[in-house]
């Protein structure tokens, strides 16, 4: 029996399996059949071809330049800095003009520090002290200015003070002012030239007008009547982004400005153009946490008569714009439309193998259907 079984299977390599084709008249499947075909030429046409471009070979690998230039001016008078006028060398920070760039709206001012000794601030937790033996000299204080002495320092009649350090005396003052200090930065101006280049196709363009007319860049202000005309008011960008200038003035933020370019390049290059949108990359919702906002500070040096070295710390609050460009480029090529269209034929060969097994086997006269499928001819 078993040598039957053996005998059979070998004999069986030899058979020669041909295709027959059996018109089965079943509505019911020839409908299923034809929706299945219908569906998968929507799919190649409708999905693959117009919305993917599935003909186009595609370049992804963009470069860009990213030139950023400011303007505006503020005024301000303070009891730290009296009268003073804010310009971009003042407010801008770096002053190269690249691609993220930080505008100042609120400061603390610290003027004339110097290095000597002098009581630590009382908000800082480590500074805190009762007697000498609490600020072990040369200890540097967590969190705070400078090197401790090994003093305690009491106000008089009091039963803790605070460490002596050796750090830039005076140290800096924790308030800052309850509005910020430079608001008209609302008003300021960001010119943002983009250079773009899809290196596949060898193709380049700008953000910017081309146009011989010195005074356009001048006037012009970003619209959708002047799209070539990348000159945005601070205050419009952080309102598209969601947010208010006043608010965000106050403690900081940061704004990311996406410039996105997808071209087709089967098309007139007048039809490339970029695309802006803005949103705001840190947690507006958290203003009330200790983490919100965005600051730093900087310090300007300088020496008196004497050679005695003195500076202004200042605590940077502001926004800080990132931008980023993004973008793909499109351009016929035979060798994706032919594979698109060979992985097209070969779902409609599917879609034949899912009606067949409806037939062989879902439906009531689905033995009849299969014997006359599959005849075996000696």
């Amino acid at each position: 029996m078993g040598q039957v079984a053996w005998k059979g299977l070998f004999l069986s390599l030899f058979d020669y399996k041909t295709e027959k084709y059996v018109i089965a008249k079943n509505k019911k499947v020839g409908v299923l059949y034809r929706v299945v075909q219908l569906s998968i030429l929507a799919y190649l046409v409708g999905w693959v071809f117009v919305v993917k471009k599935g003909y186009q070979d595609t370049d992804t690998s963009l470069q860009s330049s990213v030139i950023t230039k400011l303007k505006g001016v503020a005024f301000t008078n303070t009891s730290e800095l009296g009268e003073r006028l804010w310009d971009v060398a003042d407010y801008v920070i770096p002053p190269q003009g690249e691609n993220v760039f930080f505008v100042m709206t609120n400061l603390i001012v610290t003027p004339n520090q110097r290095q000597a000794t002098c009581p630590e601030s009382i908000s800082i937790p480590n500074a805190l002290c009762y007697k000498d033996g609490d600020c072990p000299a040369g200890e540097a204080v967590v969190a705070g200015n400078g090197i401790k002495t090994g003093r305690c320092l009491k106000d008089r009649g009091s039963i803790g003070g605070t460490c002596e350090i050796l750090a830039w005396c005076p140290v800096e003052k924790r308030s800052k002012p309850k509005k910020p200090l430079l608001a008209s930065a609302e008003n300021f101006t960001v010119y943002i030239k983009n250079s773009i280049r899809f290196p596949r196709f060898k193709f380049s363009k700008m953000n910017v007008l081309a146009t011989g007319n010195e005074s356009y860049l001048k006037s012009c202000r970003y619209s959708t009547e002047h799209p070539y005309c990348p000159i945005f008011l601070l205050g419009d960008i952080v309102r598209w982004a969601e947010s208010d200038f006043q608010e965000m003035a106050l403690e900081g933020g940061v704004i990311g400005i996406q410039i996105e370019w997808n071209c087709d390049l089967d098309k007139a290059p007048s039809e490339c153009n970029p695309h802006y949108s803005f949103s705001r990359l840190d947690n507006k919702f958290a203003e009330k946490s200790i983490s919100s906002g965005y600051n730093f500070r900087f310090a300007k040096y300088y020496q008196d008569a004497g050679g005695v070295d003195y500076r202004t710390l200042i605590k940077a609050y502001g926004i800080r714009f990132d931008v980023m460009v993004n973008g793909k480029a499109g351009k016929f090529n035979i060798i994706p439309t032919i594979i698109n269209i060979g992985s097209g034929l070969a779902l409609m060969g599917a879609g034949a193998f899912f009606c067949d097994l409806v037939l062989l086997y879902l439906i009531k006269k689905s033995n009849f259907y299969r014997g006359k499928k599959y005849e075996e001819v000696k």
